[in-house]
């Protein structure tokens, strides 16, 4: 019989042989969990024995590095809004998940992740492979446990879903000693276990109708409204809320990086991404608004660039499932803390058509400034490939199909975000918070994962996709058909491009090519010869499919190729290196202005 066929007949152990991490295991399908991403090691070996007996309902997929495994995990939870599970070992093992980690606290993602541990008598002494992964972990996770006693496994593996995903998402770890890993059960295990919280009260207030009324009252008096909407929005599962209130106000909507996608992109309503990189009528309209309704979102700096400056002529109404983000960065005239998509369908209940504004004025002027500042590019007249026109084919050959997009991190994840329209929440994954480069890969591959059949994108820079290349091999083994769209240019360009603005252009180390290039030093700016390293050897050499592309005639052909080739598959795209992300200021503002630096 061989493996897989071993595998196909696993069945549940009985009580009476079932160890810590058969019961570890069997709480995670308890939990509802698919699919986990794990890498082993000698302290979390157990668990992948356990796996091993479950995978007949439980899929274990093997990264290649454990980064990759958090941001897969990631990737899986952004794309479905279930819990993403990822599991390592200890010490190195663990340490590598911090990056994912850090990631999932700032966008607001539920994870669990799982770390093996040495043994309960060996903590403490510096044992082999001994990291004490709660201490490094515990101001990036929304909470921590290490598992000293055996009974309490399932109350933990309980609670850590349950905290992951209750009031505002997070990551929670659970630290696994190998010893409780071992110790056999005794007595059937009770898998739904009362939970030990004292004092996590996560469920938000409920929104008063006098909260209703006193909202509806301000955009009834407004003039000059607008949506500033954000992650939260998606979290909260609100968009279809969202766009019913949107379409009765008439207000415009614009939408934080994290938030794309919660309104339809291609709505005539839609300013879409709004700040640093954001649509210039998106920041001239926040700019002049008398009326701010910011649902979901943390008034984060790539937003608001000098905080006293954003918004100064509004009220601002607030909404978040988050205490703590009200008043944080930024005063409400209305602070809500509630669920939003119970405060939208609040509103839309409780509307009336006296309670609509008249902003036809308003809307006049947010058309002209859409008119006169549109989104574009220049054109450079050769058969050069330009990142922007790139994404707008990709956009053009794929708006009909219902993708998952993934970026890394620069220049090409702000250009994607711009010039890539999204109609769905949860269709977009960024790592928007902490900038992890090397994140679109693996978060693609999450995504795939949890969406198997369905077009999965990854568009990545080569300085972001080189980070988390070695997961090409989890793509072929693990038959992932993700594809790669790599704007590659040579260079770590966003570092770039502030180098081009501050330093006179003097390269600090920011050319990724071969250090005798005239690149390599200096305010060369002569073009670049030859892509290096050739990505397209290195994807074939995993096994996947892959094609260079050097011009702009050849390009709707090559990217057509990509997307109806079975399998994983690269596209190496060589574009030039001094493009700029435009960022688009409000009038009277300075790029200065809107850096925090």
């Amino acid at each position: 019989m061989s493996i897989a066929q071993k595998h196909a007949e696993s069945k549940p152990k009985t009580h009476a042989n079932m160890n810590g991490a058969d019961i570890l295991v069997e709480a995670l399908i308890r939990q509802g969990v698919d699919t986990v991403f794990a890498y082993p090691g000698g302290a979390s070996m157990p668990i992948h024995q356990a796996l091993t007996h479950r995978s007949n309902v439980l899929r274990t997929i093997l990264p290649r590095h454990e980064q990759g495994g958090a941001f897969a995990a990631e990737g899986y939870t952004r794309s479905t809004g279930k819990v993403g599970v990822c599991i390592a070992t200890s010490g190195p093992g663990a340490t590598n998940l911090v990056t994912g980690l850090a990631d999932a606290k700032m966008d607001s993602i539920p994870m669990v992740a799982i770390t093996g541990q040495v043994a309960r008598h060996f903590i403490g002494t510096d044992a082999f492979q001994e990291t004490p992964i709660v201490e490094v972990c515990r101001a990036i996770t929304k909470h921590h446990y290490m598992v000293t006693r055996f009974e309490d496994i399932p109350r933990v593996v309980k609670e850590a879903f349950y905290l992951a995903t209750s009031g505002r998402p997070g990551p929670v770890l659970i630290d696994f000693p190998k010893d409780v890993q071992l110790e056999k059960s005794t007595v059937a295990p009770d898998y739904d276990p009362p939970m030990n919280l004292p004092g996590y009260r996560p469920e938000p207030r409920s929104v008063s109708s006098a909260q209703i009324r006193q909202v509806l009252a301000a955009i009834k008096r407004s003039k000059r409204p607008i949506l500033y909407v954000g992650g939260g929005a998606i979290n909260s599962s609100a968009s279809e809320e969202l766009l019913k209130f949107a379409e009765r106000t008439g207000i415009p909507v614009t939408m934080t990086l994290m938030g794309l996608g919660a309104f339809p992109g291609s709505h005539p309503q839609s300013l879409h991404m709004l700040g640093m990189h954001g649509t210039v009528y998106a920041n001239y309209a926040i700019n002049e608004a008398d009326l701010l309704l910011a649902f979901g979102v943390r008034f984060d700096d790539r937003v608001t660039g000098k905080v006293s400056e954003f918004a100064r002529h509004g009220k601002i109404v607030h909404v978040d499932s988050d205490p703590s983000e009200i008043h944080k960065n930024k005063a409400a005239h209305i602070p809500i803390v509630a669920d939003l998509r119970e405060v939208l369908a609040a509103l839309n209940r409780d509307m009336t058509a006296d309670d609509l504004p008249d902003i036809r004025e308003w809307q006049a002027q947010v058309a002209e400034w859409r008119r006169a500042f549109p989104l574009s590019y220049k054109d450079p007249g050769d058969d050069s490939i330009l990142p922007q026109y790139a994404i707008s084919e990709l956009h053009r050959q794929t708006k009909d199909r219902d993708l998952y997009l993934a970026v890394g991190v620069g220049q090409h994840q702000m250009w994607a975000a711009q010039y890539y329209k999204f109609e769905r929440p949860r269709r977009w994954m960024s790592s928007s918070g902490l900038g992890a480069m090397g994140f679109g890969l693996p978060a693609a591959m999450g995504a795939q994962a949890a969406h198997p059949g369905e077009l999965v994108i990854d568009i990545d820079g080569d300085g972001s996709l080189l980070m988390n290349i070695q997961e090409f091999a989890t793509l072929h083994c693990e038959k992932l058909p993700v594809k790669i769209f790599l704007l590659n240019n040579q260079h770590l360009g966003m570092v770039m491009q502030w180098e081009d603005r501050f330093h006179e252009g003097n390269r600090a180390h920011t050319y990724l090519g071969p250090v005798d290039h005239p690149e390599a030093v200096g305010k060369g700016t002569g073009e670049i010869a030859a892509a290096y390293p050739d990505f397209v050897q290195i994807a074939r050499g995993f096994g996947l499919s892959a094609r260079h592309v050097r011009s702009k005639a050849e390009f709707p052909q090559a990217l057509a190729e990509m997307l109806s080739t079975p399998g994983p598959y690269l596209l190496d795209i060589l574009c030039p290196y001094q493009e700029h992300v435009l960022p688009m200021i409000p009038g009277g503002k300075t790029v200065k202005d809107i850096i925090i630096e």
